[in-house]
């Protein structure tokens, strides 16, 4: 039985190495790897070498930036709409329950590179692309993965409610079956769902999220030498504490978590299911046995992820602050006031470079507001 097990993961290994190859995914229509070439070719170098500095004082929060990014495009895409702040409209993503334990420390990286990359390159940038690119060299900075990322996210207009947040991101209870069909609503693989969860071999976690497992009766796909540790750590079902998702490397990216999931040493149910289930345990294994595939998988599966329902063209804004929607109607509440400036005086045609209508000109795409900031020339 053993023997057919291990001809299934090398043949099952192949088939996937077999997919891959040295070129990047190909990026879907607005996105490209190359979108800040000129605008902002500063950006990346930017980001890291903040996050170095960041990482060195605290490592916990690469794995805070990480969960950010997955939280931003499980909900309504990869469009920062989970750092939108609550308005009169009703509370936001942020106050949903599965966001109250994203870390402040990462939102508060994401405001400051904000504040850097403008500095350096002018509001160019939007949030959600800051997010994608903080998420990778969080992977990349703690052993992981480096991969390219396609750019050029608008930033969304609105957030989800607190019942649309809930539906959208499954919670560590989640048996596989609901893991699967929740991935499947966005173009997620089983695959996927299995490479994804890896992000969790960096990180913390509360007791709250896996006492169901520990009280009132210990879960018996649970290891009992590691129960009784986390007992220690989580003594009540409704303990404030935590521990690290990973015990044997919790501040590296690399595949133990998946080794810590043969040896039945998973913390989430959502987590050790995984190995549990007919569909998922083979790539658990092959991952646990390795930790290149895994990385191979890791990237793919993060650049499709991160481009879930984005924004790009003319859609949503750029931010000038990541946790507020820009002030009016987006960059047209700007060029609006300097029209009507413009048009309370009179226009001689002979100096009159060119001229739309107003109305003509609100209708039209963003991409002709600089144009329409030189309608007239005055003489």
């Amino acid at each position: 039985m053993a023997s057919m097990l291990m001809c299934f993961l090398i043949f099952f290994g192949a088939t996937l190495a077999a997919g891959f190859s040295d070129t990047q995914p190909k990026p879907v229509p607005g996105l490209s790897y190359t979108f800040y070439k000129s605008t902002c070719p500063e950006l990346e170098w930017i980001i890291r070498t903040y996050l170095k500095k960041e990482f060195k004082k605290d490592i916990g929060l690469a794995a805070g930036l990480l969960r950010l990014h997955f939280h931003d495009c499980f909900v309504q895409g990869c469009d920062a709409s989970v750092l939108l702040d609550g308005s009169a409209s009703g509370p936001s993503e942020q106050d949903a329950p599965p966001n109250l334990t994203l870390r402040p420390a990462a939102f508060k990286a994401i405001n400051d590179l904000r504040a850097l990359i403008d500095k350096m390159c002018g509001v160019v940038v939007s949030c959600a692309d800051v997010v994608a690119v903080a998420a990778r060299d969080s992977v990349a900075l703690t052993g992981g993965p480096h991969y390219k990322v396609p750019l050029g996210r608008r930033d969304g207009l609105t957030f989800a409610t607190v019942n649309v947040t809930l539906a959208d991101l499954p919670p560590p209870t989640s048996n596989v079956s609901f893991l699967i069909n929740t991935l499947n609503k966005i173009n997620l693989t089983v695959a996927d769902l299995v490479t994804l969860s890896g992000g969790h071999t960096i990180g913390l976690a509360h007791c709250t999220s896996f006492t169901n497992r520990l009280y009132p009766t210990q879960d018996t796909n649970m290891d009992k030498t590691f129960a009784k540790n986390l007992k220690l750590t989580c003594p009540a079902a409704n303990t404030t504490n935590s521990t690290v998702n990973d015990i044997r490397t919790p501040n590296t990216f690399d595949n133990k978590y998946y080794v810590n999931l043969v040896n039945k040493e998973g913390l989430f149910t959502s987590d050790q299911g995984l190995f549990s289930d007919f569909r998922t345990k083979a790539l658990v294994a092959l991952f646990a046995s390795n930790k290149i595939l895994f990385f191979e998988h890791f990237a793919l599966s993060m650049v499709k992820m991160g481009q879930i329902s984005v924004l790009t063209g003319s859609q949503g804004e750029i931010r000038t602050n990541c946790s507020a929607r820009n002030s009016g109607s987006g960059l047209w509440s700007v060029v609006e006031d300097l029209l009507e400036q413009l048009l309370e005086f009179p226009c001689r045609p002979q100096s009159c470079t060119h001229w739309i209508p107003i109305h003509q000109v609100k209708s039209s795409s963003s991409s002709n507001l600089e144009h329409a900031l030189h309608l007239s020339r005055f003489g």
